[in-house]
């Protein structure tokens, strides 16, 4: 009886870990930005998860917007890993403060060196410096995640509007409206005294206590010292008065 069990629950146990592992993958190559502000520069972090158990990645290929290209596109240097910048002829040259740009950054692959690799179970982040961002919107860069066995994953696929998130979803980043230009100057204290007359109230009470504190004082001291020399006087006068019984 007891090898029939256990014979059921090591056949339980496969089933379940078959199931699991044709499961869809819950980890995407993601990007990310915490600067990434309409018209502006940023910092754009691309995340790749390695999803299999038995294959590490060893490239990465992320592909640019073709439709809303960026003109300026620097890579961070990745410690094991080398990259590669694809450009691309712009049919209309964007204009920027430093002039016409003609070319711009259609993908970049980054590629392990001998050894090197994104494990099982593990992630790694890929930066990139890219601008001026567009107005509003979001920018799609589709993926293509390639493993030590050889097999390719394609984050290519864009969501429609609405629709809910395709089984390998293309890195996408919203892009948020720019800041609020603040004032530069602060407030003089004139002005604020201005602004909260409560201020000057409260000044003027704390002097005008101030004040009536220190001659409360003063009457004090002065009447303290007239008793004073009244005591003294008359000691003087009882010392000098002649003794009656003489």
């Amino acid at each position: 009886m007891r090898t029939v069990a256990r014979l059921a629950v090591l056949c339980g146990t496969t089933l379940i870990g078959g199931a699991l592992g044709v499961l869809p993958a819950s980890a995407h190559v993601t990007v990310h930005s915490v600067d990434a502000t309409a018209g502006g520069y940023a910092e754009l972090t691309f995340r790749v998860p390695t999803e299999k158990d038995n294959a590490s990645t060893t490239k990465v290929q992320v592909n640019f917007p073709a439709s809303t290209p960026l003109a300026s596109v620097s890579v961070r240097p990745h410690p094991g890993w080398t990259f590669t910048v694809t450009n691309r002829k712009l049919s209309t040259p964007i204009t920027t403060d430093d002039g016409k740009v003609t070319t711009a950054v259609s993908a970049i692959t980054w590629t392990a060196s001998a050894g090197q690799g994104i494990a099982p179970g593990e992630y790694d982040d890929f930066a990139v410096s890219a601008g001026p961002l567009p107005k509003s919107g979001s920018l799609s860069f589709p993926a293509l995640q390639t493993y030590s066995d050889g097999s390719i994953v394609r984050w290519i696929e864009v969501a429609a509007s609405g629709a809910p998130e395709p089984e390998h979803p293309a890195p996408s980043l919203e892009i948020t409206a720019a800041p609020a230009t603040q004032p530069s100057s602060s407030p003089t204290a004139s002005a604020m005294d201005e602004s909260m007359p409560g201020m000057q109230n409260t000044a003027k009470s704390s002097s005008s206590s101030s004040s009536g504190r220190a001659t409360a004082a003063l009457a004090i001291g002065v009447t303290a010292l007239v008793i004073a020399l009244a005591g003294v006087g008359l000691g003087v006068f009882r010392q000098r008065r002649p003794d009656g019984g003489s």
